[in-house]
């Protein structure tokens, strides 16, 4: 989520703030549809191993059922890690959150920052990171090639409004 705020002058005003979180494609409607869905089935072709007497049959089949929940577990587990990027005038505040809740933080005086990107003839952009004072700071490793082009398009012009400065804002 990318959210462009609005000016009325002041060094504290946000210029640019942005949350990205890993996507998910299914929520948790779908976890249980795909998980009742892989269930029953795997009840269905344990039937003809039982009538047949190999019961055994069940729990192995009940094991991938127990699998595919923990895969689910650990995608949704994995999903609550974020970055957040706040960019005033006066500075750009990265903030990184794991999974587990663990948060590091970054700051940056928004005039010494610069965007590195790198790019890909077949994969698009494959790396945006802010530099500043020779150390580097990589941001959206969660997006798609082509959201992560559109995050550096966004930052660097919002990083342009914030070395131009507030009055520069409130004029233009």
């Amino acid at each position: 989520m990318i959210e462009q705020a609005s000016t009325d002058g002041g060094f504290d005003d946000r210029v640019f703030a942005a949350e990205i979180r890993p996507h998910r494609s299914l929520g948790p409607r779908g976890v249980a549809i795909v998980l009742a869905a892989f269930a029953t089935l795997s009840a269905i072709v344990s039937v003809p191993f039982v009538l047949i007497g190999a019961w055994p049959v069940i729990g192995f089949l009940g094991l991938d059922v127990f699998a595919l929940w923990l895969a689910f577990r650990f995608s949704f587990a994995q999903a609550r890690a974020c970055e957040q990027v706040v960019l005033t005038y006066v500075e750009l505040v990265v903030r990184k959150i794991s999974a587990r809740g663990a948060s590091r933080e970054w700051r940056f005086n928004p005039l010494w920052v610069r965007i590195e990107t790198e790019s890909d003839v077949d994969f698009g952009m494959t790396r945006v990171a802010v530099a500043a004072r020779g150390s580097q700071l990589d941001l959206g490793g969660a997006l798609s090639p082509d959201e992560r082009a559109d995050f550096a398009d966004a930052f660097g012009r919002a990083l342009a409004t914030a070395k131009a400065g507030p009055r520069s804002a409130v004029a233009g």
